[in-house]
């Protein structure tokens, strides 16, 4: 390492002042030495692949093409079995040492190695289409020039991407994969020539993966990039553009509509309905145009549900779309009909009980009882907050208190933080600070507690005109036996509320330090020592 830092160091003089002499007498033997090292720690621990790599980055800045492509073969032969290193190798060869030919052989064996990796394809198909790439650019360069070069006369086969061609037989005829079908169709996408080979693709992709639901997924979307303003007509682009767009939307949901009949699934409806609501939200300026996707997006989401092709998160998206225009008779519907398929989820017992509240039923109370009725008291803590939320505004301060007491009775261990972190906030926003005290109080012996949860409170008496250190001094205390040993910020604020409170005692500050010297672990104690030093460099 000290080397390479030289190297790096007389690089920066030699930018500086402008010296380009005599690199093979300074430089040359350094970067020997470096070699010398590297190659004896290849040779000794073979296996360490960050070495490999870091004498490879060496190589790419400080040696020769020739000899960096050593390294690259002398590290294949021990880490075969890694594709990313084929990849990297071929990459190399191809982009930085310009040899399509090495590349290709990479490419080569690495597929005898690892005959299933699709990630060597695709590097491979995408290096043969920038291969044919360049060689057309080349033609195109001398044919300008009006060279007469002899070995630009390439074979018409290769220059309309034969060779990528082949990968692509020889690659589907292993990867069976509609994903892996679709990358290659990606891939060539990337290049304007290869327009007969992305048909063909295409072609092939819709005749072997007809019964996927990628595939007509794919297929469907693919219309939106078609053009279908017609020659010759030239409307005003502002008043266009919404028509145009549903035109091809309504080609979308066309091919759509023949996926569900053709491969009627769940998963075919999922892409569907995703779909719909990937438009519906992307807010167009035509007002035609978002009602038009809104009414779209709920007939697809009322003909899955006849059906029955919908799961439990596209009734919660669907009832939250209804809810959000305040359909709310007919949220209701969807709640009681996913109610009907998933009764013991949480989820849908939260959606009823919110078009509840939005609809300010008299019912809510009953139905919050009922979900409890039914449902785990483990996966009932959204609901419980829910209904303190709406007793809030609703109910009496009796009442939501009560709520919140039957609530900790019945939910227990880590869920039971959130819950008191809530009661204390509604304690303080109901009855100010003696009534958030008296909470924090009944609530202080009962684990587990959260920090927040004092800080909650030690902010609450520090917001009193009258706020007594005494009080905050108890809670930094209580807060302290519990997280003292991995909450250094803690220690820090009690220190700085000694130092800053007009009834605070400064002659404290040695001994709470000490305290957190011997009480934090290791790991924070390191930071609260450098927080504390730049503390009091602070206040000096």
């Amino acid at each position: 390492m000290f080397e390479i830092n030289l190297l790096e160091l007389i690089e920066k003089r030699r930018a500086r002042i402008g010296y380009s002499f005599k690199k093979d007498e300074i430089e040359a033997p350094i970067i020997q030495r470096v070699q010398y090292v590297f190659r004896r720690g290849s040779l000794k621990w073979k296996d360490d692949l960050k070495l490999w790599l870091t004498y490879i980055a060496f190589c790419k800045k400080w040696t020769t093409k020739a000899q960096l492509s050593k390294v690259f073969s002398s590290m294949l032969a021990i880490h075969a079995n890694k594709p990313a290193l084929w990849i990297m190798a071929a990459k190399w060869e191809m982009e930085d040492r310009l040899s399509s030919e090495s590349a290709r052989q990479l490419f080569l064996r690495g597929l005898r190695f690892h005959p299933e990796c699709s990630k060597l394809y695709q590097e491979y198909f995408r290096m043969e289409l920038m291969h044919t790439e360049k060689l057309r650019k080349e033609k195109e360069e001398s044919e300008k020039a009006e060279m007469d070069v002899d070995n630009l006369d390439y074979p018409e086969e290769i220059l309309k991407g034969e060779l990528a061609r082949i990968i692509y037989k020889n690659s589907i005829s292993v990867m069976k994969g509609v994903e892996f079908h679709l990358s290659l169709l990606s891939i060539a996408q990337l290049f304007d020539f290869a327009k007969d080979l992305q048909r063909e693709i295409y072609d092939e992709l819709q005749a072997l993966h007809r019964d996927d639901p990628l595939t007509w997924d794919y297929v469907a979307r693919r219309e939106l990039e078609v053009e279908l303003q017609p020659e010759g007509e030239q409307p005003a682009r502002k008043q266009a553009r919404p028509v145009e767009v549903g035109r091809k939307e309504d080609r979308c949901c066309a091919v759509y509509e023949e996926a569900v009949r053709t491969v009627p699934t769940e998963a075919m409806w999922k892409y569907y309905i995703t779909f719909c609501l990937e438009r519906f939200t992307k807010k167009p300026s035509s007002l035609w145009l978002r009602e038009k996707r809104l009414e779209r997006t709920m007939v697809a989401f009322r003909k899955a549900h006849e059906l029955q092709f919908l799961p439990e998160y596209q009734y919660k998206q669907w009832f939250e779309l209804l809810l959000r225009h305040s359909f709310l008779e007919e949220a209701l519907e969807v709640v009681g009909a996913g109610m009907e398929l998933f009764r013991d989820s949480v989820t849908m017992w939260y959606m009823k009980l919110q078009v509840l509240i939005a609809s300010k039923s008299c019912d809510v109370a009953k139905a919050f009882e009922e979900a409890f009725s039914f449902l785990e008291p483990q996966v009932c803590l959204p609901l419980w907050i829910s209904w303190a939320e709406w007793s809030e505004g609703a109910q009496s301060e009796e009442d939501t208190e009560a709520i919140f007491k039957k609530a900790l009775l019945a939910v227990k261990g880590a869920d039971s933080i959130t819950l008191k972190e809530k009661y204390l906030d509604w304690a303080y926003r109901s009855g100010g600070y003696r009534k958030a005290r008296a909470v924090f109080k009944s609530l202080r012996q009962s684990r587990p507690l959260s920090v927040d949860f004092f800080r909650k409170i030690i902010q609450f008496e520090k917001e009193q005109e009258s706020g007594k250190m005494v009080n905050l001094r108890d809670y930094y205390e209580r807060a302290l036996r519990v997280f003292g040993t991995v909450d250094s910020d803690l220690w820090i604020d009690y220190i700085k509320e000694e130092l800053s409170h007009p009834q605070g005692k400064p002659e404290y500050c040695s001994l709470i330090y000490w305290q957190a010297v011997g009480m934090l672990q290791k790991e924070t104690l390191e930071a609260f020592i450098a927080k504390y030093a730049l503390y009091q460099a602070c206040s000096c």
